[in-house]
């Protein structure tokens, strides 16, 4: 079965930069869409950022102009570039993709354990 593995996060200072991985590994033949959300304590987990296969993306508005989603189709990786992180970013970070895996009829949905990711002075 596929599975998707974060990693990059941590504790930064308010200001500070943090880059997020997630890769995926498995019998996988392609990946559709991955994206990034976050659940923050107390509340529900929210899109954060997206990105097709095509490299096209989609952004909360809470981080578009500080946060950068990306991928790497090669290694079946995405990543989260986080500038100007705010103690509101604090939260665990997971990632989502849609994997067509070998054998599979169609696409399925797939998440991460998630990676914590702390904002604090």
């Amino acid at each position: 079965q596929v599975q998707l593995v974060e990693s990059g996060g941590g504790l930064v200072q308010p200001g500070g930069s943090l880059r997020l991985s997630c890769a995926a590994s498995g019998r996988i033949l392609s990946i559709n869409a991955m994206g990034w959300y976050r659940q923050a304590p107390g509340k529900e987990r929210e899109l954060v950022a997206t990105i097709s296969s095509g490299g096209s993306t989609n952004y909360a508005d809470s981080a578009k102009g500080r946060f950068t989603v990306s991928r790497d189709n090669a290694k079946n990786t995405a990543y989260l570039q986080m500038n100007s992180l705010k103690p509101e970013d604090t939260a665990v970070y997971y990632c989502n993709a849609e994997i067509r895996e070998a054998w599979s009829y169609s696409p399925l949905d797939y998440w991460g354990q998630g990676t914590q990711v702390t904002v604090s002075s």
